[in-house]
């Protein structure tokens, strides 16, 4: 006999950017990727790529306070990322 669970997928539609643009994206709701904001809805149930994760690990190790304060700077300047920040907001009311 064959059981087959059904997943609902419910992964909220936000605004977010890529490069200077603003799109809409996934932010995931339940899987690995939990609160992580993705492209594609596909993402947040795909196999973790380990290669890449211990890449960024040694990344963050080396680099994460300057990478910190960098996206910090361009999230509060740029003009793209403050759109992004206004629509979300208008989107939780």
């Amino acid at each position: 006999m064959l059981i087959r669970e059904v997943i609902s997928i419910d992964e909220k539609q936000i605004w977010a950017r890529s490069g200077k643009k603003v799109v809409r994206k996934y932010r995931c709701t339940q899987g690995m990727r939990k609160g992580r904001i993705v492209k594609k809805m596909a993402q947040c149930f795909a196999a973790p790529d380990v290669k890449r994760r211990i890449q960024m690990k040694r990344t963050r190790a080396r680099i994460g306070g300057r990478m910190m304060r960098k996206a910090r700077r361009t999230k509060r300047t740029n003009p793209a990322s403050r759109r992004v920040q206004a629509l979300n907001k208008a989107g939780r009311k």
